[in-house]
């Protein structure tokens, strides 16, 4: 199977994705959904879809969390998580221990970019998901955006918008809305020094992002701004989708 990715330069992309987020969790609050520009289409969403999933949201969940379920990999953020009221589970998305259709809503923003099988992941996220079901999806875009940060976290591939399209089709998820996403700053200075930092001050780095430069990005973020079917992805970075499960 071809992947659209840039060379990677890990054995273990697992193991990158496990350090590098247990390091980032460790030293962070939990930030509530309601503080995320998904708030307004997730808690409309949620008062008619109580069957709620979100898979690897770590620290910063955007479905109501009280009576959600959550399944991630990371001790911290599932314990946060459970301590908000949430129903926790560890595992991974390729494995979810749920039975079939068993969820209205099923969210895994900035997730399957981290595994190295997408087809599993999107099968087992279509597999849970009720017919008529929102998921909610969001994934870096162009391969030929790549650049070193994309390493540092872990990311495995971008997605040419297309082939992400015809991905979704295959694990009968149907594109009904979408938009422009992410919180990564315009700067390029900015962003080349943070990556400076990251790759030789990581425990320094998170600690600045954790404290500082993540509630700005919260007080900074723009409205999300949907459109019908697929945004036009010409210099997009990042897409949020939302999807629903054919019957």
């Amino acid at each position: 199977m071809t992947h659209d990715t840039a060379p990677q330069q890990h054995s273990d992309i697992g193991d990158v994705n496990q350090r590098f987020y247990d390091g980032l969790w460790a030293d962070t609050r939990l930030v509530h959904p309601e503080r995320f520009n998904t708030w307004s289409l997730v808690s409309s969403l949620a008062e008619s879809h109580t069957r709620r999933l979100e898979v690897g949201p770590g620290m910063r969940p955007r479905l109501p969390i009280a009576g959600t379920h959550f399944v991630d990999i990371s001790p911290p953020a599932l314990a946060a998580l459970e301590s908000a009221g949430g129903i926790t589970h560890t595992a991974p998305i390729s494995a979810l221990p749920y039975a079939n259709q068993s969820f209205d809503l099923v969210c895994a923003l900035d997730i399957v970019e981290h595994v190295e099988d997408d087809e599993a992941a999107l099968a087992e996220l279509s597999r849970v998901a009720a017919p008529g079901a929102r998921v909610l999806l969001s994934t870096p875009l162009h391969p030929e955006y790549w650049t070193p940060f994309d390493d540092i976290v872990g990311h495995y591939r971008r997605y040419e918008p297309a082939k992400l399209t015809q991905l979704l089709e295959r694990h009968h998820l149907q594109i009904e809305q979408s938009a422009i996403f992410g919180m990564k700053p315009k700067s390029s200075r900015l962003n080349d020094l943070g990556m400076w930092f990251l790759q030789r001050h990581r425990p320094v780095a998170m600690k600045v992002y954790n404290r500082f430069l993540m509630p700005l990005g919260l007080r900074l973020q723009k409205p999300l701004e949907l459109t019908p079917g697929m945004v036009a992805t010409d210099g997009v970075e990042e897409v949020f989708l939302v999807c629903r499960r054919a019957s």
